[in-house]
């Protein structure tokens, strides 16, 4: 039925469809459940109070309690000058600051403190709270419900008064709603007599807050080109030899807790909100191949399989196995791999269970009084899934027609424990291998995405792009099964390249330039592509082999200021504790092996 386990109503601006139409309290939602299964009749009302509330310009659902005396001073608008805590103030301040430093050189054109302190919430955009809105401007333009006008103020009471907007079980808020509280009003009718049963039993919301809208994310040209380009409606640049692909680790809904995430309000953690969030920004990305990690199972079925169906693409997904998983089935993750049934066509799917893997190399190495032990260490439950496509575009010149260009697209996950170092180098040996196999019976570019809880410079980091592991690595003195000697096993022929490393030999530009302040100089990885309150770095990649593709654009990263003015990730803006990596590329043409 879609309820939502959150407190909080909020619009969604331009597509409606892409959020929740009504979020309500967990306290409410059973008896809201409860409200579906009756014959009754509905009645929502926007509720208007003269009084006037000031609201945290960081977490627009909570009452400011404290305001910064130098916005005021700096004639910065007064609704960007309050918090809801101490806390809130202190978390924001890197961010916050910048403003003050704007004001410093730059005269506030809104002179209007009154209009700048309820403004965020003012239906209009003019400025002011509209306490006196009239019967025809509050609802000329509603058609939520059976019928499309309603009546103006309905009932008045404590300085309230009572806008009806809709008769309907849902309701999509409008931009008249933010800033108010919606009432939602529900009598029992008798489906015979078709009369009114018992008393109306209502449910308030928190006020409606605008829906968080993210920056878009510009792709840059690293192939000779010097400016920033859009997103185009079919998410790359117009070229029939191209493609793009996305990784994104989205963030399972188990492990998006309040506990691990206290920072993040408890509306935009839900998964209702974040279902749709992350869909608008993966939809919006336009991407050939989508590579999803920390994807549910039930979410695959039920929402992203679907819709990412209307949007034109073919769905594979390979969940992890459960061996050491406790909870529901039905709830744990896997990886997804979508791709656009007009840019490509699947031609095989491989299954990569590392616990298979695990249990066939303790068999082999591991004496039978030891397996137990290696079991308990190796048996992780991660996956990868490993797909086989073939383009429907050309790439070939006249020296190669008609030739089929496949595609080999790896999307794993590898374990996130920081303790079992040598577990994380094996399972990549382990995907490695079978990717080299792969490429010894098929003449074939290759990508290797994912999520892979390593850090640049690590062993499994330098086994992808280095093709092995020195032997004094640090990461090799954990290694108590023995699993990683010889150290000269830790090799693979794949020529893989990391796709984002090409900021670092990008031509001089705005765009490039830019991406290399948030680049490491040392490792030529993102600074971070993971950032929480207690971390931050690169864990996901998008490796390709270079002998066979180029890298022509990539997605802009994020920098770490911008997404500090909400702490750390997920934030009502961006709805994962990842961002999205995205690299356009083009098949180099070559004389077949």
């Amino acid at each position: 039925m879609g309820m939502s386990l959150c407190s909080h109503a909020f619009v969604s601006g331009e597509d409606p469809c892409l959020c929740p139409a009504l979020v309500l309290g967990s306290d409410s939602s059973q008896f809201y459940l409860l409200m579906w299964q009756l014959f009754g009749s509905y009645v929502l009302y926007r509720i208007q109070s003269d009084r006037k509330v000031a609201v945290c310009s960081v977490h627009p659902s909570e009452h400011a309690t404290l305001q910064c005396i130098g916005c005021v001073k700096a004639k910065i608008p007064v609704a960007k000058s309050y918090h809801c805590s101490p806390k809130c103030f202190s978390d924001a301040w890197q961010h916050h600051r910048v403003l003050h430093d704007r004001a410093a050189s730059a005269v506030n054109e809104n002179g209007n403190e009154e209009e700048e302190l309820f403004g965020r919430y003012n239906s209009s955009g003019s400025g002011v709270l509209n306490t006196s809105l009239s019967g025809s401007a509050s609802s000329a333009s509603l058609t939520n419900g059976s019928t499309p006008l309603y009546p103006a103020a309905v009932t008045q009471r404590s300085g309230e008064t009572w806008f009806e907007v809709g008769r309907s079980k849902i309701y999509t808020p409008s931009a008249d709603d933010i800033g108010h509280v919606l009432k939602f009003e529900c009598v029992v009718v008798d489906a015979e007599t078709k009369l009114p049963v018992g008393h109306p039993n209502t449910l308030l919301t928190s006020r409606v807050i605008p829906a968080p809208s993210p920056t878009p994310r510009r792709l840059i040209p690293v192939s000779g080109h010097d400016a920033m380009v859009p997103l185009d409606l079919d998410g790359r640049i117009s070229s029939t030899g191209t493609f793009t692909v996305l990784s994104y680790n989205i963030l399972s809904d188990v492990y998006a807790t309040n506990e691990t995430y206290s920072y993040c309000p408890s509306w935009a953690l839900s998964w209702p909100y974040r279902r749709q969030n992350l869909l608008r920004e993966i939809v919006g990305y336009r991407a050939d191949i989508v590579c999803l990690q920390e994807v549910q199972s039930d979410h695959y079925e039920e929402f992203f399989a679907p819709e990412l169906d209307k949007h034109g693409y073919q769905a594979l997904y390979k969940r992890k196995t459960n061996e050491v998983y406790a909870g529901n089935t039905h709830t744990i993750d896997g990886c997804a791999t979508f791709f656009r049934r007009d840019r490509f066509s699947h031609v095989k799917k491989y299954e990569v269970e590392f616990n298979k893997a695990a249990q066939s190399l303790t068999d082999a190495l591991v004496p039978s009084a030891q397996r137990k032990t290696a079991l308990n260490r190796l048996v992780k439950d991660n996956v990868a899934l490993i797909v086989v496509l073939e383009a429907k575009f050309s790439n070939q010149g006249v020296d190669n027609p008609g030739k089929r260009q496949l595609l080999c697209v790896a999307n794993t996950h590898i374990n996130v424990h920081q303790d079992l170092k040598d577990v994380k180098l094996w399972q990549v040996l382990t995907l490695l291998k079978g990717l080299e196999k792969i490429a010894a019976s098929a003449d074939i570019p290759m990508l290797v995405c994912g999520d892979f809880n390593s850090v640049p410079g690590s062993a499994p980091h330098s086994l992808l792009a280095m093709g092995k592991v020195d032997p004094l690595h640090p990461d090799l003195v954990v290694d108590p099964l023995g699993i990683l000697r010889p150290h000269n096993k830790l090799t693979h022929q794949l020529p893989l390249v990391s796709a984002y490393s090409s900021f670092a030999r990008a031509g001089v530009g705005l765009g490039s330039d830019q991406q290399r302040r948030r680049m490491d100089a040392t490792t030529n990885e993102p600074l971070f592509t993971n950032c929480t309150r207690d971390f931050i770095g690169a864990l996901d990649y998008i490796f390709y082999t270079a002998d066979s593709l180029m890298v022509e654009s990539l997605l802009e990263l994020l920098d770490e200021e911008s997404l500090r003015k909400d702490t750390a990730l997920p934030s009502p803006e961006w709805s994962s504790d990842h961002i999205a990596l995205l690299a356009e590329f083009r098949c180099k043409n070559r004389p077949r092996r």
